[in-house]
């Protein structure tokens, strides 16, 4: 599954969190001339990763049966 950012909005709630320089500055690099932001990219980059982790975890049950 390939990584797309998307623009949706949905409900949230604030939280801090502390990112290298140079990660931040990767990320806002990728975002220049996208309709997207910092905050939306961590979300879906994070949404991304689960959803992941998630089949993988649906794929190593199915081997152990």
């Amino acid at each position: 599954m390939a990584f797309k950012l998307n623009i949706d909005r949905k409900e949230s709630e604030t939280k801090t969190i502390r990112f290298p320089l140079p990660l931040i500055e990767k990320i806002e690099k990728y975002l220049e001339g996208t309709e997207s932001n910092f905050s939306r990219f961590v979300i879906q980059a994070c949404e991304y990763v689960l959803n992941e982790l998630e089949e993988e975890e649906k794929e190593d049950k199915n081997k152990k049966c």
